[in-house]
Order: C-alpha cells, then sequence, then structure tokens
C-alpha cells in the first residue's frame, strides 16, 4: 500500500491532501504512470470512503481560513491558501450544486450567530451604568501620532440607477416573499445572489424597510457558497445599522469583518458606537474605542467627534467635555464639527449662555465657527422665547465670524421662528431677505400663514396669501389649508367653505387633510351630521378619508349624543381596514354607558373584537363598571370572565370597580375573595382602593374582618393614612367604639393629619353628648405633644361643664396654659 490511513496527521497542508484525496477517488483501483513509473493505486477497496475525510478536511479549513485575517502570517498551526491546488479544487464546484444546496430557507430568518473572539470577551454587555468612564478614555494615550492612516471606505453612495436595477429590484420582490419561501426561490434568489455587484448588494441592504431583514439577508448571503461580500457591503451593513437600536447586530458583523480579513477602518468602529448610543448603551459605545486598541486601529478625528457627539446624545455633557480634553492632550485636534456637537449639549441642558460663550471661544482656539454653530443656537433661542436674542446673535454672525447671511439662514430663522408661534418676527426676517434679494418661497410663506392661523389672526394670514399672489408665488393646498384650519378654529366655518371653494377656483386641488380640517369646524360647531353627509360624497369630490377622518366625526357626533350614527361610523372604519384605537373604542363605549345602553355597548365592542381591532383592558372595565352602575352584578361577573377568555388580563382598576360592587350588595365574603385574588396576581392596591375597601367594610359593620384584609394590603403596598380613613369612616357611621380602639395605631406618628382625625373623632362624640369622651381624646393628643384646636376644647370645656365635671374642664384648659397657647387671664375668664 502506498499510504495508510493514518499517514494524513503528518501532512502538514491538509488542503494538498485534500486534492490528492479527490484525485485518487476518481482513479482508485487502476493503475497508471506516476512520476514516471508504473503505479497501481490500492488506497481503498471504496472509493467513496474517501469523501469523508474529504468532507473533514474541507470544514476543517473552513474553520481555520480567516486565521491569517487576523494580521498572523500563515505559519504553525495555520493554513496557506495560496496553493493554485486546492483553489482549481474550489473551482471545480463538485459541490456546488446550484438550487440542491442544502440551505432551507429558514436558515434566512435564523441569523447567524458569531462567538465572541478572544479580544472581545472582556467587554461586556452590561447596558449604560453610573460607572465613571473615563477608563475608556485612556484608549486615546495609546495613539499613535506617528502611525500612517490608511485610505477609508468612507460612505457608499448609491446612484439612483443602482437602486432601480432590474436585478436589486427582482430580489427584493423574492425577500418580500420570504412568508411562502421554497427550494425554488431560494435557488433564484441565490443565483441572482452571485450576479450582483457590490454596490448593487449595497442597493438591496438599503432598500429594505426593516434593518432586521437587512441583517438576515447579510448573514444568509455570508453562508452561500462562492460568495463572499466586498468590504464595501461591510460598511453599508454597518451603516444601515447605525440608523437602529440594533447593536448586538453591528457588533457582530463587525467581529465578521475581522474573521474575513476585512480592514476595519474607524468608520467601522464608529457605526457601532453610534448603534450603542441609540440603544442607550452609553457605557458600550465607550468601550468600542477599547475594540479599537486590541484591533490595533488607531482612532482619528471622525471616531472622536461620534464619541463626542454619542455623549451628547446621551445627556453626558461633562463626559463629552474631558474627551475632548484628552482628545488635545493625544494632539488630535478637534475641528468645527467636534464643537457644533458640544453647542448643541449645552443648548440641550438649557445652558444657552455657555453655547454662546464657546462660540466666543472657538477662534482662540484655532477653530472658527460656521452658520450650523449659529443657527443651532439660534433654534434654541427661539424655542425659549429670546427672541431679541437672535437679532444679536446674528449681527454676532457678521460681525465676529464674517458668516454673510444667505438664503438658507432666512429660511431658517423663518421657520424656525414660526414654529414657535413668533409670526411676527419671521415676517420682519422674511421681510429683510426680500429686501436683499432673497426670494422666499411657498414654504416659507406657509409656514408664517400657519404660524398667524395657530394664534387665530387669520386676517393677517389672508392678507400674506394675496401678497403671495401678487408676488407670483402662488400658495399650494399646505397655505389653504392652514387658513381654511384658521377659520375653523375661530368657528367660522362659512369662511372656511368659502376658502375651499377658492381653492378649487384657483387650480388648488384639496387633499384629504384640508376636508378633515373643514369637517373637524363642522363638527366642533355641532354640525356633525353636516360633516358626515359631506364624508359620504368624498368619492364625488375625489378625496379619501383617512382614519382621523372618521375619528373626528365620530367624536363630533358622539358629542352631540347620536351614539347609533357614531358607531356606524366606526363599522366603517373597521370595513375600510381603519381601525379605531382603543381611546376612540373606550369613548364610545363609555358615551353608551352613560346613557344605560349596556347591551349596545357590549356588542359593540365585541364587534371591535372580532374585526381585530386593539381592544383593551380599559376598555373591559368601562364596560363593567357601566353594569355595575346599573346593579347588574352578574353581567359584570360574566363579563370579566369573557376577559380572561380574550387574554385580557384584569387590572387593579377592574378588581376595584367588582369589589366596590360586591360591597354594596352586602357580598363582603366575594368582595375579599376578589381583593386576595389581586394581590395574589400581583397588582398592588391604590389609593381608590384602600378607599373602596374601607367604605364598603365599615359601612357593614366588618371591622375585624377589614383590619385583617388592611394587613395584607398593607404588606403589599403601603399607605400613610390607611388608619386615618378607617376612622374617619367609622366616626361618619356612628361606630365611635371601634372608631376609639384604632386612635393608638394613628397617634403613633402625630402628624397634622392624625391630629384631624382626633378633632373628627372629638367632634363625634360631641354630636353625641359625650364630652367626656372628646376630652379623652385631647388628653391623648397632649400626650403625644399634639395640641387640639384650641376653639374644639373649648366646646368640649363647656360641655363638661354642664354636665358637673369642672375640674376635668379645668385640667384641659390648664394643659393649654402650660404650653403658652393661652395666657393664665384667659383661663380665669374661661373659667367664670
Amino acid at each position: 500500500m502506498l499510504y495508510n490511513l493514518n499517514s494524513y496527521f503528518r501532512i502538514r497542508k491538509p488542503h494538498k491532501f485534500i486534492a490528492f484525496l479527490h484525485f485518487h477517488t476518481c482513479v482508485c483501483g487502476n493503475s497508471g504512470q506516476f512520476n514516471g513509473q508504473e503505479v497501481s493505486y490500492y488506497f481503498l477497496e471504496n472509493p467513496l470512503a474517501c469523501i469523508g475525510l474529504v468532507a473533514y478536511y474541507s470544514s476543517f479549513l473552513s474553520r481555520t481560513s480567516f486565521a491569517s485575517s487576523r494580521g498572523q502570517p500563515a505559519g504553525k498551526g495555520e493554513i496557506d491558501e495560496t496553493d493554485d491546488g486546492y483553489g482549481r479544487f474550489r473551482q471545480m464546484g463538485s459541490w456546488d450544486n446550484g438550487d440542491q444546496q442544502d440551505s432551507s430557507f429558514d436558515k434566512f430568518d435564523e441569523a447567524k450567530e458569531f462567538e465572541d473572539d478572544d479580544d472581545d470577551k472582556e467587554v461586556g454587555e452590561d447596558g449604560d451604568g453610573d460607572d465613571d468612564d473615563d477608563d475608556d478614555f485612556m484608549v486615546l494615550n495609546s495613539f499613535n501620532r506617528n502611525g500612517e492612516q490608511r485610505e477609508g471606505i468612507g460612505r457608499v453612495e448609491l446612484d439612483e440607477d443602482e437602486l432601480r436595477h432590474p436585478l436589486v429590484r427582482e430580489i427584493c420582490r423574492l425577500i418580500e416573499l420570504r412568508s411562502a419561501w421554497n427550494p425554488k426561490l431560494e435557488g433564484e434568489l441565490r443565483h441572482l445572489l452571485r450576479s450582483l455587484k457590490p454596490r448593487q448588494v449595497c442597493a438591496v441592504l438599503r432598500s429594505q424597510a426593516d434593518e432586521r431583514v437587512a441583517l438576515k439577508l447579510f448573514y444568509w448571503a455570508d453562508r452561500q457558497w462562492r460568495y463572499r461580500h466586498d468590504p464595501i457591503v461591510y460598511y453599508t451593513m454597518l451603516e444601515v445599522l447605525s440608523k437602529t437600536k440594533l447593536c448586538q447586530g453591528a457588533r457582530r458583523v463587525l467581529r465578521l469583518m475581522a474573521r474575513r480579513g476585512i480592514v476595519r477602518r474607524p468608520e467601522a468602529f464608529g457605526y457601532v458606537m453610534v448603534s450603542y448610543g441609540r440603544a442607550g448603551k452609553l457605557r458600550n459605545a465607550m468601550q468600542v474605542l477599547t475594540l479599537m486598541q486590541r484591533a490595533g486601529v488607531d482612532p482619528d478625528l471622525s471616531i472622536c467627534n461620534t464619541a463626542i457627539n454619542v455623549l451628547v446624545k446621551g445627556n453626558k455633557l461633562e463626559k463629552a467635555l474631558r474627551f475632548l480634553a484628552r482628545m488635545q492632550l493625544v494632539e488630535i485636534t478637534p475641528n468645527v464639527v467636534t464643537y457644533n456637537s458640544l453647542i448643541k449639549g449645552y443648548c440641550d441642558l438649557h445652558r444657552i449662555d455657555d453655547a454662546i460663550e464657546l462660540i466666543a471661544e472657538m477662534p482662540l482656539k484655532g477653530c472658527y465657527p460656521d452658520k450650523v454653530s449659529y443657527y443651532t443656537v439660534m433654534g434654541f433661542l427661539c424655542k425659549e422665547k429670546r427672541v431679541k436674542e437672535v437679532r444679536e446673535l446674528m449681527d454676532k454672525m457678521v460681525k465676529d465670524s464674517k458668516l454673510i447671511p444667505d438664503q438658507v439662514t432666512y429660511n431658517i430663522l423663518i421657520h424656525v421662528l414660526s414654529k414657535h408661534g413668533h409670526g411676527d418676527e419671521a415676517l420682519k426676517f422674511l421681510r429683510e431677505a426680500e429686501e436683499r434679494g432673497f426670494r422666499v418661497d411657498k414654504v416659507g410663506y406657509s409656514a408664517i400663514v400657519h404660524s398667524f392661523c395657530k394664534a387665530g389672526r387669520i386676517d393677517i394670514a389672508k392678507e400674506l396669501v394675496n401678497e403671495m399672489f401678487r408676488k407670483g408665488c402662488f400658495p399650494d393646498v399646505v397655505t389653504y389649508t392652514a387658513v381654511l384650519n384658521g377659520f375653523c378654529l375661530e368657528g367660522k366655518v362659512d369662511k372656511a367653505k368659502e376658502m375651499l371653494k377658492q381653492m378649487y377656483k384657483n387650480g388648488c386641488k384639496p387633499n384629504t387633510v384640508s376636508y378633515t380640517a373643514l369637517l373637524h369646524g363642522l363638527c366642533r360647531s355641532g354640525k356633525s351630521s353636516e360633516a358626515r353627509e359631506m364624508m359620504n360624497v368624498s368619492e364625488e369630490e375625489w378625496w379619501t378619508p383617512n382614519a382621523i377622518t372618521y375619528g373626528v366625526v365620530m367624536h363630533g357626533l358622539r358629542r352631540e349624543g347620536k351614539l347609533s350614527e357614531a358607531c356606524d361610523i366606526v363599522r366603517e372604519m373597521i370595513r375600510k381596514s381603519f381601525f379605531p384605537t382603543p381611546v376612540e373604542i373606550n369613548l364610545l363605549i363609555q358615551s353608551l354607558c352613560r346613557e344605560g345602553k349596556m347591551d349596545e355597548a357590549k356588542k359593540f365592542m365585541q364587534e371591535c373584537l372580532n374585526k381585530g381591532c386593539a381592544v383593551n383592558v380599559v376598555n373591559f372595565t368601562t364596560l363593567i363598571h357601566g353594569y355595575c352602575q346599573k346593579d347588574d352584578l352578574e353581567a359584570a361577573l360574566s363579563l370579566l370572565d369573557d376577559m380572561y377568555l380574550n387574554n385580557k388580563h384584569p387590572d387593579v382598576v377592574t378588581y376595584t370597580t367588582l369589589i366596590d360592587a360586591l360591597g354594596k350588595k352586602g357580598r363582603i365574603e366575594e368582595a375579599t375573595e376578589f381583593t386576595m385574588k389581586m394581590l395574589k396576581n400581583g397588582l398592588d392596591p391604590t389609593p381608590v382602593t384602600y378607599r373602596t375597601v374601607i367604605h364598603r367594610y365599615c359601612q357593614t359593620g366588618r371591622v375585624e374582618d377589614l383590619l385583617k384584609l388592611l394587613e395584607k394590603m398593607l404588606s403589599r403596598h403601603s399607605c400613610r393614612t390607611v388608619y386615618n380613613q378607617v376612622i374617619e369612616k367609622l366616626c361618619s357611621f356612628g361606630n365611635l367604639e371601634e372608631a376609639d380602639k384604632l386612635l393608638g395605631k394613628v397617634l403613633r406618628t402625630a402628624s397634622r393629619i392624625d391630629a384631624k382625625t382626633c378633632h373628627i373623632l372629638m367632634e363625634s362624640y360631641l354630636s353625641k353628648g359625650i364630652p367626656l369622651s372628646a376630652y379623652k381624646v385631647a388628653c391623648r393628643m397632649f400626650n403625644r405633644n399634639l395640641i387640639p384646636e384650641l376653639k374644639l376644647c373649648e366646646k368640649v370645656s363647656k360641655k363638661l361643664m354642664l354636665e358637673g365635671k369642672c375640674e376635668e374642664a379645668d385640667r384641659l384648659m390648664i394643659r393649654f396654659v402650660e404650653r403658652g397657647h393661652i395666657s393664665p387671664q384667659c383661663q380665669e375668664h374661661l373659667g367664670t
């Protein structure tokens, strides 16, 4: 035998052995020439047995082929893939059987998980914390100032032609069919994938509405035979993920780049950092700098700007300032982008004066502010209604920074001022822009018109619209709709109708928003039926009502008490796939219950459930409360069972409603059972729950049962005034004996609330003609350093004297004298 089975363990280059095995499985059992000699091949009796060894080494190579990608030369224990033999073996495509590959589409939806690299294991995924992140800033100290910066890939700009390429559109179509996937469609997708250019792959990833689908497609494509992602695809995938909170996916793509030998530029780490920042994991975002250090990538200005921006967005301005100081220590000079991020951070914290001061200091640091620096501060000044300072800052921009206001400057100021309700100031800037030769378009005019309409200044808004016509700047549907809505807000519906006709006359077709504004005005004016008729003829007017339109008319009909028509509106909504919100459903149920139409309300809610509307526990609770108000407790309990059948679990409000209804009927045992069930389900009682339980138990005189139940409720959620409420409620029901027994629990804290409770008990004793008991309550208050009300004690003293208990009366008043609340002369006067 020429070779034995153990010889492959001594072969240092297994990929050559694979080529050898593949060759000999084809000629096993034959004889021929080998190196000029006649040789008979008896390697194995069954040539198919070699396939197992081939598969073994193929999988071995696939697991170790990325060792060299980690920056290490091929050497001991690693594979050198430069040999042409194995390369030709892979090109033969013996296992690349096209659509017959064993990878079902289910794997597309199961994103491949890559294990952590060794250099990543120390970086936790703990999320944001209160720990100081300055340790991560120390990475900048290892920055190689003299290192050569390699050219980066940057952002991949795609043309419209690439986004609309037939291959790109076809792949997007196949991806949309993934719910009905089959091997044939997967084969088509695999075939098309190999025909795509790298930029077209980027176009496919960016075309996905759901970034998670793009990530799954990225993983799926990476697992395909004879396909490898181009570096720009990795960067595009990271860019897509940076706009989401999918930080774990971005981290895995970054690890995969290392495994595939893709050069990882600081931009790649920046994308991961931004994704962590969006997810609120600021600590992990800053630890990306540590990953850069371990990967041997030197930080540059772009990654530093990204770090500062992430800290600013996370409201960590002080850490951003410390990071800036560390940058300067390692001679990374900040630019205007760095300072603009800090300016925005100051503004977000309402430290606008500090932001203005930073703008003034920038020239001293060798970096001059740009217009964005000023625009940021101007916007926040408008937001805080410091409009006068906007003009001062604009003058400073011209004088100090030599930045001449242009068309963009005026447009920004006009829009920001209009947005925050400063229409007059926005109009002044519009006049100034026109004086300087700038032409403000209809968008700027519309913003000012909308601001005046919101403020109820419709006449000025109409003058601006007429001015637009004179200047040849014809208003669009947005401008007209703003004026129309202003008329509706003032209740001038007739003028709003005239404005609608004027829109048609001037060749501007009203849209759904225009009609919705008019319908809202009609409903506010009590003309909901007219609004309903107008919506019925919407198809004739060539406009389509949307969910907001239906909601406006439904609320109008509901407010006018036309509940049947309002329910019909909701049914029509559902037929047209406009589902009402739980709030809208609840308002209608509440109105029906208020009129006692319980069966109609239940039928309406059941219809919403059957049609797939988002009916929640609040809707069920409203209906249960309606049945309880109607004293139909059995129907309310039946509806509770329906909640469980529809997987809607009752909340504390639901239980409180039923406890109150059961207590009202005297069914205290069932009320106790529901209370215990509420506690068992982990629901904390609210103050309303405590008041309900106390009222119903005191009403029936079940004080002992009440106290036992309150102890269990207090163990779940404490209530400071619970025993005060019990005493006051017992006093209202005349059960003074039980109230007096609980007085000790109240006087433990001796607060103002406790004093008020004691006064209520004293007044109850006086009304019952028992002044001695009221005197005892006052004495207990004095013993707890609580001073009872003087006027009330004077009444008690007079009652005691009338009953011949002068000693107790004098002793009570002496207590006030001892504490300096009345003089001895007043005491003698009271005694006489």
